[in-house]
Formats: C-alpha cells, structure tokens, sequence
C-alpha cells in the first residue's frame, strides 16, 4: 500500500485549476504517459535551463539581442488595419532616455489594451531586436504593474515542451504542483546529508523548478543532486531487495552431469571461443553452488551469447528442470529459437517458442506441454509471464536485453518456479558504472572475441549529395548476387517535425523503382506474420534489398548480407549504429557498411561518426558513448523510451552511483524489513520514485 502522506502527489494533474482536456493531453505525450499524468510526473519534470529577466537596463541601454526587462510607460496603440488581420498591433512606451515598440501577432480585440493600459507604468521582459531603428520587443515574455514586478523572481525555468505546449502554462501548473508538495520525512542519513550538503527534497525541487540563481537548475548543482540521489537511492535499494531475495540459499542445486552440454558441444559446428568456454564454465559453478545464480553475460553483437545460455539451459534440463529465455521483441525470441532448434535436437533438448502469435489450441498445447515438464527450454517475449504460462519446474531464467523490461516482469518470470536460477544476456556492452546503475552488484561474464571465421567490416561516411552514387554502387553489388540492407529512421513522413527524414516508404519506392521486385521491406508497423516473409524472402535471396527501420537491429540473422547502408546516420545513437551495423560481417565475406549523413554536421554527430568508423569494438563504443552522450543511449533507453533513469546522469552524478548503492546496502543490513521511522520513509521513496514493485519483497519468504 501507498504510504498515506504521498496521496496528494499522485493525483492526476486534471485536478489542479486550468489544466482540461487538450492540456491532459499534450502533458501525456510530453511526460511519455499513457494515462493523465500525476502530480508527482510535473514535479520530477526538471528544466533544461534558465532565462535571466534580471537586466534592468534604460531604453537606451539596451543592448540588441539581449534578455532584458524595462520600466516603461505606455503611450499609445496601433492597431492593425480593418481586413489586415496579419499586421501587427504595436504598443509605443517610453522612459526618460528613449522609446520601445512592443510588438503583437494576431490579438483578441481589447486584449493587449487591457495588459497595456495608456498612460500606465508596466514593467516589460523580452529580448530586443532593432527594426527600422527602433528598439523593439516582439511578444513580451513578461508584462507585469508593479505589484507583480515585486512578486518576479528574475529567473525563470525553460523546460522541455512540445508542440502546442505554452511554456507559461507549463510554469503556472509546476508552481500549482509545487504547493500540493506534502511534509515528507527525511530518507537520506544524516551523515549522507551532512558529508554531499544535500538540502532538503522541498527546499531541492523549490529551487530547481524557482531557481534564485542561474546555477540552481545545473545536474551538478546541490539541488538537482539532491533529487538524482533520491532516485538512485531508490533504485539500488529496489535492486539491492531483488537481489538479497535472489540471493537466498537454494534448496536443490540446479546442475547435472554435463551429459546434454557435451552432445550440445558436439552438435556445434565450431569450437567455443575462450571467453565463451570461461563464462559456460562460470554458470555451471554458479548453478552448484548454495545460493541463487545472479550473472550478467555481456557480448558483442555477434559474439555467440545465445549458445551460452542454451549450455546452461542444458546444465538444469540435466536435472530434469526446465530453463525459459524471455526477449524483448517477437523478432529477438524467433532469431534466439532459430539458432537454439537444430542444436537442441541433435542433443535431445525439447524447446519450444511463446509469442503473442502463437494462438489457440497451439498456445494450449504448448501451456499444456509445459505445466507436464515435456518442454525443457521455452523461449519467448512478455507472452511467457501471463498469469496462465505454468512450469512443472522453471529453474533458471535467461532475460534478454533486460534494460528493457522492468524489476516487475523479471520478478514475474522468476516466481513461475521456486529458487529460480538467473542469467541476463546483453547484447551492449556496459560500462562497470552503469552495470552498478542498471544490474546492481551482479557477478558478470564477457564475451570479447568474436567467433572463428568471422571478416572485419569496412565502415565508411559519406554526404547525403551523394546518394545516387550509392545507388549506382549497390546496383552493382545487386547484378554480383549480393544481399544489402538499407536502413532508415522512420516508417512514414507524419512521425517527426523539424528536419526532412528519410522514410522506409519512401525509399522502399525509389528503390523499387530502380530494382523491381528485388527490394522488400520490413518496418515496426508491420504485422508478425508480414515482418517474417519479407525477412525469409530476403535470407533466401529472393529479394536482395531489405529497406527495414531499426527493428533489424538486434538479433536478425542473415549471414549472406555485406552491405549496409544507413540514412540519416547523424540521427542514430552510437549504440543502435554498432548494432545495427552488427548486422553484417556474419559470414565468411568481407563486408561494408556504408553510412549517409545529411549536412551540416553538428559537433557530437561528427564525434558519433568518427569513433564508429574507427572500431568494431563494442567494449570501447560503450565507454565511447558513455562520454558523449550520458547512459541513456548506452542502453537504448532514451531513443525507446523505456524505463532508465530520469534525474540522475552517470556523467554528473556517477559518484553518487556508488555512495547509493552502499547506502542502500547499509539499510538492508541494518533494517532488512523496512521498519521504523526510517523504514517508513525510505518505503515513501521508493513509491515516489515509482520502484514500489520491489515493496512485496520486503520480508518475503
């Protein structure tokens, strides 16, 4: 249950005065919320930055382009022409050193005579322009009489928006949110207080979202840290319960006599790498010893980590116990089952796949083999953790890509058996910090070699202007027999405003103009069924052009394609170019990947471009991308929209990372049930920060 004190943070903000219908919405699509956003969603919304309204020059002071606010009095009125609705309506006001034009766009009648009243003292805020040698003010952000000049701080917040979103009614609704923050009890120790100087949560958001100083709104800043420690607080805490309840001793030990792991050694048709043999070899020990196995595998695209995890299914099925492989995404589950299948049969290994395809009386069947302990690994997506998937003895789960699916859904997949083993594969390479943010204090395994007989991939930049020599390329890489993937960043035109983007349609019907019906297409809008055929018909060769979104960037298989090229590239993230980029150079022939950026460059895309050109390394890409752009883009998480972090940024606050955790440490040793005044309010945080899935934990078997 709810702490009773946090009720009034998580009310919908429909509740609060002037917020209806149309602001409900456009305050969901920027807060990324599906239902009317809370309270509490406006008050961890925090501000990109600041507008100073402190410079109170004289007219002829004032310097051009700048931010600047004037004690003026208002002379006279211009109104636009009767039929001339586009003229402007200009207010002319003057002090003692000069005169101001203020400038309006499309006006209600009587509206800007009401704000400016003739022959009244307002003060007026906005930046300058000069227009036939006046000075001159374009919409004021601010025009206030003196009672409310007294009440302006001078500092005001510019938050992201989005369109339609006024800045001034995002301000008014964060300032209504701000009085319905409640007395909360402190949750930080006092020592942790004292040794950061951290200032209280109330005193924090005040002044992040009212800053008195310019600094008050910077992530390094005492208040902003403030909050970015509450959250990783909350989310050490939320792992650190996961994993002490993982961590309890385990009755029957899960691994047999290496009998199905030799035939699945056999059946394969190369040699482990090293770092593949050392992590097998690591699980197996995990798997034998008296406490529950926590380990993050992490490896390259490409560099055999499903093999691994069906060894160590292998390891439990030898038991008699069964394994089951939980992917992100339908694609993932069938790439992960189509390299699992011929292996596992040759071994005597029963598999299966759960997706939300499989319907009917196949889902029953397989539900039904599944409950009787004749299916040892089952591989599937969200679909294995419905409340009807039932295991005769689930003994370890394999989570796959976990970024992406939340504390709830792992713990789901683990209660379906009873001291259930864990492994987690991912496919980006982590940085140590981030592993600590992500994973908590997980033993970790790392594939760094890439297995034998794979070719280096050639990774070259070119201008967009030179499109249609890339077209001519690849014709010729088309009339060699070659399969050449071509990416691009949206489906269809209406997705984005701002820059002209390439869309898979578009350029599925340019291509197709060119090459017929070599050229197939796969995108996110797709069905199951469709995505499968166009990826089939281009395994197959049948068509030799995959124009595809970036739902090819993990787990698609198709070891005949060489080439890729990608549009729009500067639009990518590091992560999701390595990636995608992973996609070729999985056969025996060399391969390109050719990528295409529009101009002009900006300097982080230029930096982006250059560290993928220079390495294949996906160890060195993370850390890379770690640098330039914060931990969102290492894990996917900000161009997905999933579930990451968002105050705390590892590049400001990765100090703070550790100080969480062995506080968070520090409480379950001392207070494992949560008890007490202290108890209470640390309960109280993790419901703020919405990582309550851990609360049931609390004192759990």
């Amino acid at each position: 249950m709810r702490p009773e004190v946090l009720n009034p943070l998580f009310v919908p903000v429909t509740s609060m005065s002037g917020i209806g219908p149309k602001q409900d919405k456009l305050l969901r699509f920027l807060l990324d919320r599906a239902e009317t956003p809370r309270i509490v969603d406006l008050l961890l919304h925090l501000p990109v930055s600041v507008i100073d309204r402190r410079d109170r020059p004289k007219i002829n002071e004032a310097e051009i382009g700048a931010m600047v606010t004037l004690e003026v009095i208002v002379d006279r009125h211009r109104e636009p022409p009767p039929g001339r609705s586009r003229a402007p309506h200009l207010v002319y006001a003057h002090d003692d050193t000069g005169t101001v034009i203020l400038t309006y766009f499309r006006t209600y009648p009587g509206q800007i005579e009401k704000l400016l009243p003739v022959g009244e003292k307002r003060y007026v805020s906005g930046t300058t322009q000069l227009f036939d040698g006046m000075l001159q003010i374009t919409h004021p952000d601010r025009v206030v009489d003196e009672e409310g000049f007294a009440k302006l701080t001078g500092i005001d917040a510019v938050y992201p928006l989005t369109q339609g979103l006024a800045i001034t009614s995002l301000r008014k609704a964060i300032a209504q949110a701000l009085t319905k923050l409640p007395a909360l009890p402190e949750w930080i120790s006092p020592e942790v207080i004292r040794r950061c100087k951290f200032p209280s949560l109330a005193e924090a958001l005040q002044r992040v979202h009212v800053p008195v100083e310019t600094t008050d709104v910077l992530p390094e800043g005492p208040f902003w840290s403030r909050l970015a420690f509450d959250e990783l607080l909350a989310g050490q805490l939320a792992l650190a319960l996961v994993r002490a309840q993982l961590r309890r001793p385990a009755g029957d030990r899960n691994a047999g006599d290496g009998h199905i792991r030799h035939r699945i050694s056999d059946a394969l048709p190369y040699a482990l790498t090293q770092s593949q043999q050392q992590a097998t070899a690591a699980i197996a020990d995990d798997l034998t010893k008296p406490l529950r196995m926590l380990r993050l595998l992490q490896g390259d695209v490409g560099s055999g980590k499903t093999v691994v995890a069906l060894q160590a299914a292998a390891a439990v099925a030898e038991v008699g116990k069964q394994a089951a492989l939980m992917a992100p995404t339908e694609i993932l589950a069938r790439q992960h089952i189509k390299t699992i299948a011929p292996l596992a049969e040759r071994a005597g290994l029963r598999v299966a796949i759960l997706t939300g395809r499989e319907k009917g009386r196949e889902r029953k069947d397989i539900l039904a083999r599944l409950a009787a302990g004749e299916i040892d690994f089952i591989v599937g997506t969200h679909a294995l953790i419905q409340d009807d998937v039932e295991f005769k003895a689930l003994a370890l789960a394999v989570v796959d890509e976990q970024h992406r699916f939340g504390v709830r859904e792992r713990l789901t997949l683990t209660n379906k058996g009873s001291a259930v083993d864990v492994l987690v594969l991912s496919a980006t390479p982590i940085p140590r910090t981030l592993v600590l943010t992500y994973f908590g204090d997980m033993d970790i395994s790392e594939l760094r070699e890439k297995p034998a007989g794979r070719q280096p991939i050639e990774t070259r930049t070119m201008s967009a202007s030179r499109l249609q020599e890339v077209i001519d390329g690849i014709g010729r890489a088309v009339d060699n027999g070659k399969l050449i993937y071509w990416i691009v960043p949206l489906v269809e035109e209406s997705e984005m405003d701002g820059p002209k983007l390439t869309n898979a349609e578009e350029r599925f019907e340019s291509l197709q103009q060119r090459f017929g019906d070599k050229v197939g297409i796969v995108h996110g809008r797709m069905k199951g069924a469709e995505k499968d055929a166009a990826m089939a018909r281009f395994a197959a060769g049948e068509t030799q052009i995959l124009v595809a979104t970036t739902v090819v960037e993990v787990g698609v298989d198709v070891p005949a394609a060489t080439i890729m090229v990608i549009e729009n590239a500067e639009r990518f993230g590091l992560a999701q170019l390595h990636q995608l980029r992973g996609r070729i150079g999985r056969g025996s022939e060399a391969s390109t990947c050719l990528l295409l950026y529009s101009e002009p460059l900006g300097e982080m895309s230029k930096a982006r471009l250059k560290v993928i050109r220079e390495t294949t390394d996906g160890f060195r890409i993370a850390e890379e991308d770690l640098k330039l752009r914060g931990e969102g883009d290492v894990l996917g998480v900000r161009q997905s929209g999933l579930p990451g972090y968002r105050i705390a940024r590892s590049e400001v606050h990765g100090q703070l990372i550790t100080q969480a955790r062995d506080e968070a440490l520090r409480i379950l040793k001392d207070d494992p049930k949560l008890k007490g005044e202290r108890g209470e309010a640390l309960r109280c945080l993790l419901y703020l920060y919405e990582r309550d899935e851990a609360i049931p934990l609390i004192g759990a078997g």
